[in-house]
């Protein structure tokens, strides 16, 4: 039987993006799964309360640490000096990470991470130095000391591959599951009249508010579209967690006369952010890097034509069924994709996202790299 442990001391609650997305849609599809196994899901003093319902599964249960989450250097240390130590304790040997970080030696434990990107590698001007040579070590340890890897998109399983010399055997891409539920959804009529937008009249995106999502872009945009295009909405609610970007689009917001155009919204919940997405007249994806890009698809499943940039993952994750912007800086460029954006949408093969499938192929993979002899 399967038994492991699944290292979540680097989630902090809606502070980290995508990836908690990614985790919690993956813990959600192993409860739907029938086949024998026990996690023991490895949480912060900080985290804990957010995976508490697990347990209600008897093959899941809780290993709480004296890690505070929210304090990222103490994890850190933690995760490289005492993780082996407290595993070993418990007489755990196996453990899945569900991104790169990991202890800086194996001690007895066999590990299996997920490489979501090499984001500090590319864009090392939007990173301090700490945080650049965190990443590098890290990925360092992954590709020479953990047993398996995942990548969650082709693009990113190429790139480690090319920069980390890694093994075609040692490296698997798994797309990450997406769940919507398109039942949970805020009435439109209080979205109105809380962010003043009308049905089909407001663009939409969802990024975390960092430099390479290329936010400032569409701010452009919408001081273009003010200024010369009278047949296109200049409304654009951004939904977003915090990034050190936030202050850059909010002056930047003020310095162009935009409050009235621009909103960021903050963090909305699901049902909020899920009629975002129906009732925006096309969803709005800037980023010029992204190791998956899943509101690009959420987009697509709620029916919205998505007009991106073709950089990185993007074209692989959508299928080439986006609409998509060659030179991502161009204000005019994106304008005239926003003019009339062919809607591809019933060409998307939504099946590859499937919760239920990629859960199956998670626990065929750790069976396979962590299970019992």
């Amino acid at each position: 039987m399967l038994e492991i442990a699944v290292d979540l001391l680097w989630l902090r609650p809606r502070k980290v993006g995508g990836t908690e997305f990614y985790i919690r849609n993956l813990l959600d599809g192993f409860l739907r799964l029938e086949e024998p196994y026990h996690l023991f899901l490895l949480v912060s003093k900080d985290n804990r309360e957010t995976f508490l319902h697990y347990t209600e599964d008897d093959r899941i249960s809780l290993l709480e640490t004296e890690v505070v989450s929210a304090s990222i250097a103490g994890r850190i240390l933690w995760n490289f000096f005492c993780q082996n130590r407290f595993l070993r304790k418990r007489g755990i040997r196996k453990c899945f990470i569900p991104v790169y970080c990991r202890p800086l030696f194996n001690g007895g434990i066999t590990y299996v991470n997920v490489i979501h990107d090499l984001q500090a590698a590319h864009y090392p001007k939007y990173h301090p130095f700490h945080e650049i040579a965190y990443s590098r070590l890290c990925w360092w340890l992954d590709t020479h000391f953990s047993r398996h890897l995942v990548a969650i998109s082709d693009w990113v399983r190429d790139d480690v591959r090319e920069k980390y010399h890694v093994g075609s055997d040692r490296i698997t891409t798994i797309y990450n599951p997406i769940t919507v539920n398109r039942e949970e959804m805020a009435p439109f009529g209080q979205l109105a009249e809380k962010y003043h937008v009308t049905e089909k009249a407001f663009y939409y995106t969802v990024a975390q508010l960092i430099p390479h999502k290329n936010l400032d872009t569409l701010i452009a945009v919408m001081e273009r579209i003010r200024e010369t295009e009278t047949n296109l909405p200049c409304r654009l609610l951004i939904s977003g967690v915090n990034g050190e970007s936030r202050e850059k689009l909010e002056r930047q917001i003020r310095e162009r006369g935009l409050e009235r155009e621009v909103t960021l919204t903050g963090f909305v919940e699901n049902a909020e952010r899920n009629a975002l997405y129906h009732y925006s007249r096309a969803f709005l994806f800037p980023s010029v890097f992204e190791g998956f890009g899943m509101p690009a698809v959420e987009a697509m499943l709620f029916g919205t034509v998505v007009i991106a940039t073709d950089r990185a993952c993007i074209p692989e994750v959508t299928q080439g069924k986006a609409n998509y912007v060659k030179d991502p800086y161009d204000a005019d460029a994106w304008i005239e994709a926003m003019r009339s954006p062919a809607d591809r949408i019933a060409e998307v093969d939504f099946s590859r996202y499937d919760q239920m499938k990629l859960s199956r192929m998670y626990y065929e993979l750790l069976r396979e790299y962590l299970g019992q002899p």
